[in-house]
């Protein structure tokens, strides 16, 4: 499913598109929002945990419950951090709840990256492997950076960034929603500061793990159709990793004023 491009009526100036693809996988797992009002707009990718029993109803509920937290918040949002932190923690409770009458190995869990974006500025939330990318002018201005083992290893320079996407243990995540009661960790960051033209991009790792920084940083450059290019980065990623692609799905906004 591909959105085509939006704009905000008043206040803000974006364009915004989604899509979520199926890859080479049974059952599609991820979940991409893009909520917007007049003073803030909210990106979010959700990545339902494919080896645990329902991974797809995880990551639907998880959308649900951030949306829903967006929807009912006055914008712009006076806290935006505590606001990534309470939507955040009241989804990891939601899924919880789903899966109390379940073995804690079989109970359903998700990744999650989440930006908001308003008063020229954006901010963003994550657990997990499901990523965030602020880019300008065809470079990463900046990354959220994984809770996971191969990220560890890549702080602790024993590996380098090319390595992560073939690396054995690319899929051990250090912190998810869902499983155990705890609050997971998650990341909440400071404001950053946009700049006209900049993108703002959430996926999860079935997009970014088939790409290169170089790839994902060209998205939306020169003006492009930020839709056409988000679908043609989201088929180069499915055919990279073919024939075990997995879900592919993101959200990109490029802000305008």
């Amino acid at each position: 499913m591909v959105q085509e491009p939006a704009r905000g009526e008043t206040g803000l100036q974006f364009e915004s598109a989604e899509l979520s693809l199926l890859g080479n996988r049974e059952e599609n797992q991820d979940r991409v929002v893009v909520a917007t009002s007049d003073d803030a707009t909210l990106i979010l990718a959700v990545d339902g945990m494919g080896g645990h029993l329902d991974g797809a109803r995880a990551a639907e509920l998880t959308s649900e419950i951030v949306r829903k937290e967006f929807d009912a918040a006055s914008h712009p949002i006076f806290d935006p951090q505590g606001f990534l932190h309470l939507a955040i923690g009241k989804a990891h409770d939601a899924l919880i709840k789903l899966g109390e009458d379940l073995s804690i190995e079989a109970r359903p869990r998700a990744t999650c990256a989440a930006c908001l974006i308003q008063d020229g500025a954006a901010y963003w939330g994550h657990v997990g492997d499901s990523r965030i990318y602020h880019l300008r002018g065809q470079q990463i201005q900046e990354r959220s950076r994984d809770h996971s083992h191969v990220e560890t290893l890549l702080q602790e320079g024993l590996i380098d960034e090319s390595e992560i996407a073939d690396h054995p243990m690319r899929n051990f995540v250090d912190s998810c929603l869902g499983g155990d009661p705890a609050l997971p960790q998650m990341t909440i960051t400071s404001n950053k500061t946009l700049e006209l033209g900049d993108v703002m991009l959430v996926c999860t790792d079935g997009f970014w793990s088939g790409l290169d920084d170089e790839q994902i940083a060209g998205l939306g450059a020169d003006d492009a159709n930020l839709a056409d290019d988000l679908q043609a980065l989201s088929e180069v990623a499915v055919k990279a990793s073919a024939p075990h692609s997995d879900n592919t799905s993101a959200a990109a906004l490029r802000w305008i004023r």
